[in-house]
């Protein structure tokens, strides 16, 4: 009988590696377009969401920067940007020859014991070592690989848009709060000072009755609205820290960090950024609106997958080499000894691979492609009707929030004087004390408007930048003077 019994002594494939940052080495120049942080080139500087104590008073453009660079949606945007960039470099690879390397040792023993004949028995052990190289080169495949670059560069170029999208909701997110933080404490100023002058007009009145110059019920209606002004006093500042409160959360704070923006500000002249007709503005985001290049990237790609999945299909050929060398030992024959020996094998040639049936696989998998897309041109047509909408909304609402800025002015200088006037009658016993509350209301009224046009005509401009898809830092960057 005979037996064999070999070892292994190394693995028979070794790899190795060297770690690197990302992006670092890039021989197929794959990780050309992807951004060197997540915020994409959006905010300036050498160390963009590099950020210091909290600024007080918080500036708009630090709250965007602090947001867009906490947001784990814009960092998860970027990550997909970077996945889809190696998927670049790995449809570009597939045109490249794939060179592989095999090394294999063992120790063989091998006895063989002829019953009755020993002189035709043998033993013999070597050490047995076996090298080889393996080049595999797909020269044609009918388009294969061309349309998988395709494919891979089509979802990169959606992903890049994808990050702008989320860049800009993110900007319009943050201005949004911050506004919002501006509005409420503006609110919260107007209260504290309704509730002084209802607490003035509540002394007069009483001093009044005091002196049998009024009626009693001039204290009491006064009473009742400078309870009214304490009432809303109180709301308003709980509004603040509400609002407060969600903007910290925006830029990854606490939400008891304190806090404080610039007061409202009135813009002399309103900005004129947008004054393109509706129709000109809808016809341009058509073409350039990150969203819409997203939708159109991924239908691309879709497209891309059905000529591949086609492609994968047909034949291909590949030119095809390798040589291997080993020290196998070298017998005559039965009960002759071994002898050491090397060997070496080399071949070159041209392989040629013909799905003839794939089990109708195939025709399901093309199928599968061209129902996906015709389910993306579905939504590169939804989101053009969303988008269109969208400025359509946006212009409309910057439109009405200019008009209003203007007439909330002088709506505001007329109530003040008003007020004024009254104070003076009541005072000199010539005015009710009805003309006084009404004026007083009238005025608190028109202060609340005010401050809500100012922060909605704010807002409204950037909103309208962000359904543009233009939105950066020189959007918050809004000539100002103080109101009053």
């Amino acid at each position: 009988m005979s037996g064999r019994r070999t070892w292994p002594i190394v693995p028979v494939m070794v790899a190795c590696c060297l770690a690197r940052p990302a992006w670092s080495f890039d021989p197929l120049l794959a990780g050309r377009s992807v951004p060197p942080t997540a915020s994409a080139g959006l905010i300036p500087g050498d160390a963009p969401c590099s950020f210091g104590p909290v600024s007080q008073p918080l500036l708009l453009a630090e709250a965007v920067g602090r947001g867009l660079c906490h947001n784990p949606k814009t960092r998860e945007a970027w990550a997909d940007v970077k996945v889809r960039a190696a998927a670049v470099g790995v449809a570009r690879a597939a045109y490249l020859p794939t060179v592989s390397g095999n090394w294999q040792g063992v120790r063989d023993d091998s006895v063989t014991d002829v019953s009755g004949h020993p002189q035709l028995s043998s033993h013999s052990a070597a050490t047995v070592r076996s090298e080889s190289v393996t080049l595999n080169w797909v020269l044609f495949d009918f388009g294969g690989r061309s349309a998988a670059l395709q494919n891979a560069s089509s979802l990169l170029a959606a992903a890049r848009a994808t990050q702008d999208t989320t860049l800009q909701d993110e900007f319009a997110t943050v201005a949004k709060d911050w506004y919002a933080v501006q509005a409420a404490q503006g609110a919260l100023d107007a209260a504290r000072d309704i509730e002084g002058m209802t607490r003035d007009t509540m002394v007069a009145a009483q001093a009044r009755v005091d002196h049998g110059a009024a009626p009693v019920t001039d204290a009491l209606q006064a009473q009742t609205q400078h309870d009214d002004a304490v009432y809303n006093l109180t709301k308003a500042e709980g509004d603040a820290q509400t609002a407060l409160g969600r903007l910290a959360s925006d830029m990854g704070l606490a939400p008891d960090t304190a806090l404080a923006v610039p007061a409202a500000t009135d813009v002399q002249p309103p900005d004129r950024s947008y004054g393109d007709s509706v129709s000109q503005l809808i016809d341009v985001v058509k073409r350039t609106h990150p969203g819409i290049l997203a939708a159109q990237a991924q239908l691309d790609a879709a497209n891309a997958k059905v000529a591949q999945t086609r492609a994968e299909g047909l034949p291909s050929v590949s030119l095809v080499a390798r040589y291997s060398h080993n020290n196998q030992p070298a017998s005559l024959g039965l009960g002759i000894p071994t002898y050491p020996a090397t060997g070496h094998d080399a071949y070159i040639g041209v392989q040629v691979t013909i799905p003839f049936f794939e089990g109708f696989g195939r025709h399901y998998q093309v199928r599968q492609a061209e129902a996906e897309a015709g389910r993306q041109q579905a939504v590169v047509d939804e989101t053009v009707e969303r988008v269109q909408l969208d400025v359509w909304t946006s212009w409309q609402t910057l439109r009405t929030a200019t008009q209003n800025a203007t007439h909330t002015e002088a709506a505001l200088k007329n109530a003040r004087l008003a007020f004024e006037a009254a104070g003076q009658r009541y005072e000199h016993g010539v005015g009710s004390i009805l003309e006084l509350l009404n004026t007083q209301a009238a005025l608190a009224t028109a202060r609340g408007k005010r401050i809500e046009a100012l922060t909605d005509w704010s807002y409204a401009r950037l909103d309208l930048a962000a359904k543009l898809g233009r939105l950066d830092m020189d959007s918050v960057a809004v000539s100002t003077t103080g109101s009053k």
